[in-house]
């Protein structure tokens, strides 16, 4: 199959990268590195990229940004980088992606376990992730030609504890070897409107 892999370079995108190059057609993109350049945030920059890369079975993306930070001192503006970056950018991606992809094609996004274990400092990342889950699983049902959605939701990952890991007190880390074996799933497997928790 030939795969667009979105955020390749990312933790959890070398993982997948990892997986899915020996068995497949891998063409990588990101915002500063990979095979192309997209900017999720920009619907030109989302049609140029899957008009430069062709027909596709399956587009993943393990990108978006998000903002953490207390309530009380975020802004409205803070809280938009979630929006439209992790969220409105795989919405846009999927809609788009749709009309590139062959019969029985898939799509597979990224939430989080903040979708339902919310945690201080996180109120972005929960909205953010709890409604990429309900897009998949409502779109799902409309999409034509066999084509597949789905999302893979991780805990918060043994390589980003550095960084992350006062975020998630207590919480059993996962690696990221461990979560692309659900985007394989997603890739390679039958189902749709799917959210694969990985914790």
């Amino acid at each position: 199959m030939k795969v667009l892999l979105i955020g390749a370079s990312g933790t959890i995108g070398q993982g997948i990268a990892s997986l899915l190059a020996p068995r497949h057609e891998l063409v990588t993109a990101g915002r500063h590195s990979g095979q192309h350049r997209v900017d999720l945030t920009r619907q030109d920059s989302v049609e140029a990229l899957l008009e430069a890369v062709g027909p596709l079975d399956a587009i993943v993306s393990a990108a978006g940004n998000l903002h953490f930070g207390p309530l009380g001192e975020m802004s409205a503006e803070q809280f938009n980088l979630g929006l439209q970056d992790k969220l409105l950018g795989q919405v846009r991606l999927a809609l788009a992606g749709q009309h590139r992809l062959r019969d029985g094609g898939s799509i597979t996004l990224t939430s989080g376990v903040l979708a339902i274990e919310p945690m201080r400092q996180a109120a972005n990342a929960t909205t953010v992730n709890a409604a990429l889950e309900a897009f998949a699983g409502a779109a799902a049902l409309e999409l034509p030609r066999g084509l597949r959605l789905n999302v893979v939701s991780p805990t918060v990952l043994t390589e980003s504890l550095p960084v992350y890991g006062s975020f998630f007190p207590g919480a059993e880390s996962v690696s990221a070897a461990r979560v692309a074996l659900a985007y394989q799933r997603s890739v390679e497997g039958t189902q749709t409107g799917r959210v694969y928790r990985v914790m």
